[in-house]
This record gives structure tokens, C-alpha cells and sequence, in this order.
């Protein structure tokens, strides 16, 4: 292990005490060096270090490794995904609510509104061809409460979910997912009038298991969530198949998007 010479302190060189010279002006003699290189140096360029004195290079590549942590702090802090996806997926469910109200003129019975009948999921007329029902009726809701639980579920998990897989890939999580639920309905239930996006909201949840398993991280509080939600899918009135179906298909979906990436 070499030490570097002591400040002011004669640089050895080859060649039976051969004189030093200035590594940045060669026409200069020198008996400094670099505490951290061991270059010699000339006094014009020593720049004085807590011991000995530095040449300009190193102090640069000092100063550039002090800036590089706040740096990379920063990039992380410009990467981290603002939930922008999550917000506009509830703005968009608050505001279909409202227009099926205000059409309804009722906060509870919007369900009677034109919008509601058009886009509501129902088997035979997607059987006729009205194909956009599956994917519409996830952001429709019977009624204030219905859409107000549904809601502040999508933002307590959405914006995690959208932290881990990014917007565009959290948006095709939610959207299929729902459009698996409704899928699941019409299989079990066709001839059901269904709306909601509680079948995206347990894709979310299919999702959230999968990233806790790739990330070999405990399921013990998900199942919890799972289970209560799972009762209450067995609710009258609340489609068990489109939950079931909404979290197989946001499982399944997730799956194969973090599948190939670490954790």
C-alpha cells in the first residue's frame, strides 16, 4: 500500500532524483504533490486540504462527489408518479354520478337517468351489439352511498398501485379489471342490470397481492381487507361476480406486467 508524501515534502521520481515538475505547467519545478493523486503540483495550482494541498482536478472531482447524493435524491424525487391517474379515475366517476342525478333529479335513484340506461351493463343488450356496456357501467353507481365507498377505496389503494406500476400501466390494471368483473356478470348474472367500479377496485386489490408476493412481503393485512370485502360482496344486491371476476382479472393482468421486472 503506498501513502501519499507529506505536504511540501520532495516528490520522489525515477531516475536517481530526477527534479519534479508542475503535471499541468512542465516548465515548473516543484517539490509539492498532490495529497490525493501524488501528482506533483506547483504552488500556483496547490489548493490547500485539510492536510497538504490538493491539485485542481481532485478538488473538482471532490466538489462533484459532494453534489452527486443531492443529485440523485433529486432525480429519485422527480420519479416518484404523482396518483394523477388515481384522481382523474374518481373525477371521472364523481362526474358521471352527477350528470345521472341531475338527469335523474333524485341523489339515490339516478339510476333512472337516460345516461345510466344507455351505459349501464346489461346482458341482452350487449348481446344485440350495445358491446361498450362492459367497460361504461364500471363508471356508473346506484346512488351517493354506493359511489362514495367505492371511491375512497379507489383512493386509499389506488395511488399505491399507481406508485409501483406507473400511470398508463395502473390505468390498464383498473380498466380491465373492470371490464373482467363485468364479463364475470354476464357469464353469471345476464339478464342483471350491474354498474360500479367495485370490480376495478378489486382488480386493484388482485394487484396489490401480486407486488406484495413478488416483493416477498407479508399478505396477512391484504387478506384481511379481502375477506371483509369478500362479506360483503354476499350482500343482497352487491354482484359477488363481478368482485370475483375484477380480482382474478387485475391479479392476472398484474402478473404479467411485473413479471419481468425486478422488484
Amino acid at each position: 500500500m503506498t501513502h501519499p508524501p507529506y505536504a511540501g515534502a520532495p516528490v520522489p521520481q525515477e531516475g536517481h532524483g530526477a527534479p519534479a515538475f508542475c503535471y499541468r505547467h512542465p516548465d515548473r519545478r516543484t517539490g509539492l504533490a498532490c495529497v490525493r493523486c501524488e501528482r506533483p503540483i506547483c504552488p500556483d495550482c496547490a489548493h490547500p486540504a485539510s492536510v497538504g494541498f490538493q491539485c485542481p482536478q481532485c478538488v473538482a472531482d471532490g466538489q462533484a462527489s459532494i453534489r452527486r447524493p443531492s443529485t440523485v435524491r433529486a432525480a429519485l424525487a422527480r420519479s416518484r408518479v404523482r396518483p394523477v391517474a388515481t384522481y382523474g379515475l374518481i373525477a371521472l366517476n364523481v362526474l358521471m354520478y352527477l350528470v345521472t342525478a341531475v338527469q335523474a333529479g333524485s341523489v339515490n335513484s339516478n339510476q333512472y337517468s337516460p345516461l345510466f340506461r344507455d351505459f349501464a351493463m346489461y346482458g341482452p343488450l350487449v348481446q344485440y351489439g350495445e358491446l361498450w356496456r362492459p367497460l361504461t357501467s364500471t363508471f356508473l353507481h346506484f346512488g351517493l352511498t354506493h359511489l362514495a365507498v367505492n371511491m375512497f377505496s379507489l383512493f386509499i389503494i389506488g395511488r399505491d398501485i399507481e406508485q409501483v406500476l406507473g400511470r398508463w400501466k395502473y390505468v390498464a390494471v383498473y380498466l380491465l379489471a373492470g371490464l373482467g368483473g363485468s364479463l364475470a356478470c354476464l357469464l353469471v348474472t345476464p339478464n342483471a342490470v350491474v354498474a360500479g367500479a367495485s370490480g376495478s377496485v378489486f382488480g386493484l386489490l388482485g394487484a396489490a397481492a401480486v407486488i406484495l408476493l413478488r416483493n416477498r412481503q407479508s399478505l396477512s393485512q391484504l387478506v384481511g381487507i379481502l375477506v371483509i370485502n369478500l362479506g360483503i360482496s354476499l350482500l343482497p344486491g352487491i354482484s359477488l361476480a363481478a368482485h370475483a371476476g375484477g380480482l382474478v382479472t387485475g391479479a392476472l393482468v398484474t402478473f404479467l406486467l411485473v413479471r419481468r421486472r425486478r422488484s
